[in-house]
């Protein structure tokens, strides 16, 4: 497992910094009816693998690229934002746990705590899909959205933990960057746990279908974490970029996660 920089501390620093400052004076504040409930353009330092939900050793590391694959020109053969990205490497048999296969998140465990579920409403990402992938699981071996949350459900006052996880379909190209995957209107979402037996992994639900089971009448909700990930199923070795929460996309650079406004 690494979430490896290629930079000095100073340097990184310096560039996150600036960064920083662009961002703001370009993108002015987000409201809070149009971010789900908080403006997460700060906070680049909170984004790192979360230890708790990773398994085995597998790897989620802010990279240059991928470019290409080779013979591969134009918009698809760089990161959509910047020149990084966020590489991902998982196996399949490599535990002596059941099942074998890893897992890992790379997210973040602060900014995004307390946000209301019923406030997301853009989310998606870039994807670099590649044909050992889909030869490895399946077209729609593919990386997740995972947002651990507070359900709030009014008759289960005790379950305060499910994952709300969105499942993409299969990438539209492989060997290349995919445009943006919108998370609201294809792929799947699920709740892990019995919380809402009509939306788990067996019974798929869209998006706005999970929103509904869990607005109950009582409290709302609540966002405790945010991440991408993969596993546990079939080996991946690929990236993603660009995602998208709300009005804010996260571009993955080997020096940190940048905050841009949706345009």
């Amino acid at each position: 497992m690494s979430t490896r920089f290629g930079t000095t501390r100073g340097k990184a620093l310096a560039v996150t910094a600036a960064a920083a400052i662009i961002a703001a004076a370009l993108c002015g504040p987000a409201t809070a009816a149009e971010d789900g409930g908080g403006d997460h353009r700060r906070g680049a330092d909170h984004w790192g693998v979360i230890t708790r939900n990773t398994i085995g050793s597998p790897v989620a590391d802010l990279r240059n690229g991928p470019f290409g694959s080779f013979g591969v020109t134009g918009p698809s053969a760089s990161p959509p934002y910047g020149r990084g990205s966020l590489g991902i490497e998982v196996a399949d048999a490599s535990t002596s746990l059941t099942p074998p296969s890893e897992k890992v998140d790379f997210g973040n465990e602060v900014d995004f705590f307390g946000d209301p579920v019923q406030g997301l409403r853009r989310v998606g990402f870039h994807v670099f899909q590649t044909g050992e992938n889909v030869a490895y699981g399946g077209p729609e071996n593919m990386p997740n959205i995972r947002f651990e949350i507070d359900p709030n459900l009014t008759a289960l006052p005790a379950d305060n933990y499910s994952t709300l996880v969105w499942v993409p379909d299969a990438a539209p190209v492989t060997n290349r960057w995919s445009g943006f995957l919108d998370a609201t209107s294809t792929g799947y979402w699920f709740l892990t746990g019995n919380e809402v037996p009509a939306c788990n992994q067996a019974a798929r639900c869209s998006l706005e279908e999970v929103q509904d089971a869990l607005d109950d009448g009582g409290a709302g909700a609540t966002v405790l974490t945010a991440a991408v990930g993969k596993g546990r199923d079939h080996m991946w070795i690929g990236a993603v970029d660009g995602l998208r929460i709300n009005q804010n996309v996260y571009d993955f650079e080997v020096d940190g996660v940048r905050a841009l406004r949706a345009r």
